[in-house]
C-alpha cells in the first residue's frame, strides 16, 4: 500500500470528550488520496463528531453500508446531500422492512425513510449494488455477501423481515471492507451479523497471499453464548491478528472476554479513537 491508513471512529456507543454518543457506528477512512465513509450511525452524532475531529463529510469520495440496520444507515441523507459525486456501494437488501422482536413486541430497525429517498435520489452511476466481491483499487475491497460457514454464530438477535415473525432474517446485505497494507489486512466491520469468523475467512479467501492485521467494527457478540465466544477467541487466536478494536454492538461482557482471550491485542473503540497503520 502507497501511503498511510488512518481510521476514525466517528460515531458509536461510546465516545470521547467533546464527542457525542449514540447506539450506531461510523468510520472515516483515509488511505492515500481516498476518503471512504464506512456506515454513518443514526444521524444524530455524525456530523457534530465530524467536526469537532476536523473531518471534512464532503471530502468522502465513497460511502459503504455494511447492512440496512437504522443505526447504520441513519446519516445517509445529510452525507450525500453535501459529498457532491461520491458513489454508494451496498447490498440490494438494505432498503426492505425489517424488525426486531422481543417479548412479543415488533420493533422497527429498517433504514429510515429519509436515506431511502436520498438513495433514491442519487443518479444511476453513483449507486452501486453489492452482489459479489468489489474492488474499489488493488488495495480496497467490499466482501460482497459473506457466507454462513460456522456452526456456532448466528446473526445475532431476534431480527425478522416481518412484524409477525414468521420470516427470519438472515440478514443477507451484510458487507465488510478490507484494506491491504504491508503488514496484512485491515478489516472493517459493522455489526458482523454473517459471524466474525466467517467474515474474517471469506476476506482470507479472496486474499489467500496475506493475513488479518487488524479488525475494527461492531462483531455483535452482545447475546452470544459462552460457547459462540470461547470458539470466537479460538479462531482469532489461530489468525493472531496485532489489532483488535470492537465497537458499538460488541457488547461489554464480550469485550471483557475478548481481552481476557487475546490480551493487550484488544483495544476497545470509542468516538474519536484514531488508528493508523
Amino acid at each position: 500500500m502507497s501511503g498511510n491508513l488512518k481510521i476514525t471512529i466517528l460515531v458509536d456507543n461510546i465516545a470521547g470528550q467533546n464527542l457525542t454518543a449514540e447506539h450506531g457506528l461510523a468510520l472515516w477512512i483515509e488511505v492515500g488520496t481516498e476518503r471512504i465513509l464506512f456506515d454513518t450511525g443514526q444521524g444524530v452524532a455524525l456530523a457534530g463528531n465530524a467536526r469537532e475531529l476536523g473531518i471534512g463529510l464532503d471530502r468522502a469520495g465513497v460511502l459503504i453500508l455494511s447492512h440496512g440496520h437504522y443505526d447504520h444507515t441513519g446519516g445517509i441523507a445529510q452525507v450525500t446531500r453535501h459529498a457532491g459525486k461520491m458513489n454508494v456501494y451496498c447490498h440490494p437488501g438494505v432498503v426492505q422492512p425489517r424488525y426486531s422482536i422481543r417479548n412479543g413486541a415488533p420493533k422497527p430497525i429498517e433504514m429510515p425513510r429519509e436515506s431511502m429517498s436520498a438513495l433514491d435520489r442519487l443518479p444511476d452511476h453513483r449507486l452501486h449494488w453489492v452482489l459479489e466481491p468489489v474492488s474499489l483499487c488493488e488495495e480496497i475491497g467490499i466482501t460482497g455477501p459473506i457466507a454462513r460457514e460456522t456452526s456456532y454464530e448466528d446473526v445475532g438477535g431476534p431480527f425478522y423481515l416481518d412484524r409477525e415473525g414468521k420470516r427470519p432474517d438472515s440478514i443477507e446485505d451484510d458487507l465488510a471492507l478490507w484494506v491491504r497494507t504491508n503488514d496484512g489486512l485491515v478489516v472493517c466491520v459493522g455489526c458482523c451479523h454473517a459471524g466474525l469468523v466467517n467474515t474474517l475467512n471469506h476476506i482470507l479467501r479472496l486474499n489467500p497471499d496475506s493475513r488479518i492485521r487488524a479488525i475494527i467494527g461492531g462483531f455483535h457478540l452482545i447475546e452470544a453464548s459462552s460457547q459462540r465466544l470461547d470458539q470466537t477467541i479460538a479462531a482469532l487466536r489461530s489468525l493472531e491478528p496485532d489489532m483488535v478494536v470492537p465497537c458499538h454492538c460488541t457488547g461489554q461482557r464480550a469485550v471483557t472476554a475478548l481481552s481476557d482471550g487475546l490480551g493487550k491485542r484488544v483495544s476497545p473503540g470509542a468516538a474519536g479513537k484514531t488508528c493508523l497503520f
